[in-house]
């Protein structure tokens, strides 16, 4: 899977980025170009724009670098221990404000500002200048979100100052502007993007470029935070409003450029890569998405560590990471889409946790016994049980799991030994569906106006498409004339399971200031499943396990195994009032005396206005 081509010309005259750029523009010297050779064709313009895609690009679970890098364990979907969840953060646990950090979100923002200043200093067609600037554009915006997610209102800088000299003390003394004016001017540049780009790219090799409506989707996911708790306290229905419009307008623009569902919900939404070109993209559901491919060296041309990691260790060079826990797949409904629990026609039972759930449980959870294709075999069984010998409980697995589950969603199954740790598995930052729940979001949000029937469309239209039955109400589970607060309960619960490990779920819970309700006071989860214990000391079902699970799993299991839960964590979980607005580190105030500590924090900042 071909990633875009990525280039350091920003810094052409000084390749203070990478030292051998002659690969990328096929053998020449890249130290020969001027800036004016650079933004005045399109060819080497692009290769420019193409390393400000490569800086800023998220990986796998949204990772932007930073905090970004583990949210998933900082929520319940997976165990971590972290300052976070001991409730132990300080002012210095996140550390990407000022021009301290070189690697951080100012220093991406000055490149893409010497890119917007440089094309449309150039002398390209103004057509073409927009079309290049406004990607740089939704770049910006892109960071100044990952900002104001962290802190609320930052200094806005919006022109490329000089790292040295009295621009560069100007910069170092610029004050935070306000939480509504950096929303404000996220949103104006989106807006920008709109204007500008096009609805599809003309070119199978333009894959991955921002469209319209990945700039229109992206502004209604800000607007969604800008209407949520965290910034909305005194819930302002004008800014539902708004963020409804902005993810309706987005779903029209989308649905009328061939974007839409993924036609199953399995692996494939993420090994099929879109098209730029034709009338219907190959992917529909990958609205905003980043290519990988395979190769080790080329340069910016990444490949994807993500199913290496994740996978048991004794599949993958370094598996067994990002497992899942008990409450994770606690959260998946039944196949009716009743809670387990709940439902009448499909009684859950523990020592069969797995049978009769929604579909999506098996595509995301993988569990003692499942089926999961793997190396090539589709009759891949995984195995995680624990047998008694006279040493004590023994793992089947040479690296048993912690959680004893494992994360199975979007893991190519034809990946082998040799290609799991150089995969090209793409990452979808925007799926369609995201842009059907932000949509659903608002809508129950403002149901008492007249929405509520839009929410409860979108949330049947992912739940007809995962395979959950729709029962003789036609509502797929969901419970008939839910109130308000009903209806928005429903769709964070979907948001849970449909984008579960897509790096939504901890900052969902901060948004709607729900981290302290939801998993204070508690311990994370997993599960433990032991052969019932017959005397014989072995692992007595090693040669007829497959056979007997392809026959019966459920009778096999209730034969053959117990299953517990058990506690992951040492410590209840005990996050801070303070953490849904990070501090300010005490090494950006000091570098600059005009940056004010947010009120959570001491300070006298209020991130909330």
């Amino acid at each position: 899977m071909k990633k875009l081509i990525i280039l350091s010309s920003l810094a052409l005259c000084a390749t203070v980025f990478f030292t051998n750029c002659k690969k990328v523009l096929e053998k020449q010297d890249l130290g020969s170009f001027t800036a004016d050779q650079v933004y005045n064709d399109s060819t080497t313009a692009t290769l420019s724009i193409n390393y400000v895609y490569s800086q800023n690009q998220p990986g796998w679970f949204g990772n932007v670098g930073g905090l970004s890098a583990s949210v998933s364990s900082l929520s319940d979907e997976q165990s971590g221990d972290n300052v976070f969840t001991r409730g132990t953060a300080t002012i210095e646990s996140v550390t990407d404000l000022g021009n301290v950090n070189t690697a951080g979100n100012y220093f991406k923002i000055r490149t893409i500002n010497m890119f917007i200043r440089d094309i449309n200093a150039g002398t390209l067609a103004p057509a073409v200048k927009n079309r290049f600037a406004s990607q740089a554009i939704f770049w910006r915006a892109f960071r100044y979100f990952e900002l104001v997610k962290l802190y609320g209102g930052v200094p806005l800088v919006l022109t490329p100052l000089d790292a040295v000299g009295d621009e560069a003390k100007q910069a170092a003394l610029l004050p935070r502007n306000t939480t509504s004016e950096t929303f404000a001017q996220i949103v104006k540049d989106l807006d920008t993007c709109i204007k500008y780009l096009p609805n599809k790219w003309p070119n199978n090799a333009d894959y991955g470029r921002i469209t319209k409506g990945a700039a229109m989707a992206y502004k209604g996911r800000v607007l969604l935070y800008w209407a949520s708790p965290e910034f909305n306290p005194t819930n302002d229905i004008t800014r539902w409003q708004a963020a409804y419009k902005a993810n309706a307008d987005a779903v029209t623009n989308l649905t009328a450029n061939g974007f839409g569902l993924y036609a199953k919900w399995d692996y494939s939404m993420w090994t099929t890569e879109g098209s730029a070109g034709g009338s219907t993209p190959r992917n529909p559901e990958a609205v905003f998405a980043t290519q990988y491919n395979t190769g080790q060296t080329d340069i910016g041309q990444n490949n994807s560590t993500y199913p290496n990691a994740t996978v048991p260790k004794y599949i993958g060079t370094s598996g067994g990471s990002n497992l899942p826990t008990w409450e994770m797949a606690m959260a998946f409904p039944m196949k009716d889409g009743k809670d387990a629990g709940t439902s009448t026609k499909y009684p859950y039972n523990l020592g069969t946790f797995y049978k009769n759930r929604d579909p999506r449980f098996d595509q995301t959870i993988a569990y003692n016994g499942c089926n999961w294709p793997l190396l090539g075999n589709n009759n891949y069984r995984l195995w995680t049980y624990y047998f008694t010998k006279t040493t004590g409980l023994t793992s089947t697995e040479s690296a048993a799991t912690a959680s004893g589950l494992y994360l199975r969603k979007g893991i190519d199954p034809t990946l082998t030994l040799t290609s799991f740790p150089n995969a090209g598995t793409d990452w979808i930052e925007i799926r369609y569906a995201e842009v059907l729940l932000n949509l659903a979001e608002c809508a129950a949000e403002i149901s008492n106006i007249g929405q509520g029937q839009e929410a409860y469309a979108n949330l049947i239209a992912l739940r007809k498409r995962a395979g959950i039955e729709a029962g003789t109400d036609g509502l797929y589970g969901l419970n008939a004339g839910m109130t308000k607060d009903q209806l928005v309960t429903a769709v964070m619960k979907e948001r849970q399971i449909e984008l579960a490990f897509e790096g939504k779920r901890f900052w969902d819970l901060r948004r709607r200031k729900l981290l302290e309700s939801t998993l204070n006071g508690k311990k994370r989860n997993g599960v433990t499943i032991t052969l019932k214990n017959t005397g014989t000391n072995s692992d007595y079902i090693l040669a007829t396990r497959d056979a007997a699970a392809n026959t019966d799993l459920d009778a096999f299991y209730t034969a053959n195994f117990t299953v517990t839960t058990k506690t992951l964590d040492s410590y209840n979980i005990n996050y801070q009032a303070g953490v849904y607005f990070f501090g300010i580190p005490t090494a950006s105030i000091q570098s600059n005396v005009n940056l004010l500590q947010n009120n959570t924090w001491g300070g006298s900042f209020d991130p909330q206005k």
